[in-house]
């Protein structure tokens, strides 16, 4: 596949133009925001169950998320909540000591599940080799949801693997040759809360065919070592969207909902940076939006689907 080569240097925040700009604001899982239910569900095909017990989760964001470990459990609750009005569906888990899920397990459920509904299937897929990304494709999967990490120290001390980034361009490589809708995530302050392998992942990314990129930042959860860390300051992350802008123009940029709670300055200066979507805005970002005569529309699902799925109204 070839590379795309391009120059990185830093922009500044405000380069973007607001005339004419819409923003699509995310209401993702169970949640309810402004009147609005989410209505995409996560569930992990491990339960709670991973190898790695990364220090930023240890294994907790899979405790929050409902457990299918069986194949037939998959394609019952996919069928369920598809019942219940949800839209489309998360399948996410733990990682084996190689970073991968056992996809190979759940591929025909995947299938089974497309041709039986209409869910749209969006799927954290860990690390994948060419077959796995062909046998995502086959099934039916709609996108595939990766974290990219730029750094091989902030890899191995936070991720616990032995092995370093090239395995995570490996995967990337993989997917874009299978012909998958990637929606790379890059997790600020990664390295103990500290901006450091981020601007290698946008470059990482730059070199295969995404549509859509996802900024979140750590967030600290009890029971875990991301309680020892600071948290990256609101202008770091915003310099992060601003430089993901910067390099890749054309590709949509979200904030994602795995961020710190309640910060309001981030949310306004990712707005300025640059973004095109935003997991559970607060009112002050909305109120933002409206003073720079930016259009707002809303979605119950994740931010990374690529599909319209029904807008419940525009502003």
């Amino acid at each position: 596949m070839p590379v795309i080569e391009r120059k990185i240097k830093k922009p500044a925040l405000g380069d973007v133009e607001d005339s004419g700009r819409l923003i699509t604001f995310f209401v993702p899982g169970m949640i309810r925001l402004n009147g609005i239910s989410g209505k995409y569900q996560a569930v992990s095909i491990t339960g709670n169950h991973c190898a790695l017990q990364c220090e930023h989760c240890g294994g907790k964001l899979l405790e929050s998320m409902a457990w299918a470990t069986t194949p037939g459990d998959l394609v019952e609750h996919c069928i369920r909540i598809k019942e219940q009005g949800n839209y489309g569906v998360l399948v996410s888990g733990g990682c084996n000591a190689f970073g991968q899920l056992p996809w190979s397990k759940f591929i025909p459920a995947i299938w089974e599940i497309k041709n039986r509904t209409d869910l749209y299937v969006s799927v954290h897929s860990g690390l994948v080799d060419v077959q796995t990304a062909f046998d995502l494709k086959s099934a039916g999967v709609d996108q595939v949801l990766i974290d990219v990490i730029g750094d091989d120290e902030t890899f191995q001390r936070i991720y616990h693997v032995s092995f370093g980034v090239s395995r995570i361009m490996d995967s990337l490589e993989a997917m874009a040759q299978a012909g998958l809708d990637i929606v790379p995530h890059v997790v600020c302050g990664l390295y103990f809360g500290k901006i450091r392998g981020e601007r290698n992942a946008l470059e990482m990314i730059s070199r295969i065919p995404a549509r859509q990129l996802v900024i979140v930042s750590i967030m600290k959860i009890p029971g875990t070592g991301s309680m020892k860390f600071d948290l990256p300051k609101a202008r770091e992350v915003a310099d992060i969207i601003a430089q993901a802008r910067f390099v890749m123009p054309d590709i949509l940029i979200s904030l994602g909902c795995a961020r710190e709670r309640g910060n309001r300055d981030l949310e306004i200066m990712a707005v300025d940076a640059g973004v095109d979507r935003m997991a559970l805005p607060s009112d002050e970002v909305l109120a933002h939006c409206r003073e720079l005569g930016i259009k707002i529309n809303y979605q119950p699902t994740c931010c990374s689907v690529s599909r319209g799925l029904s807008l419940e109204r525009t502003e």
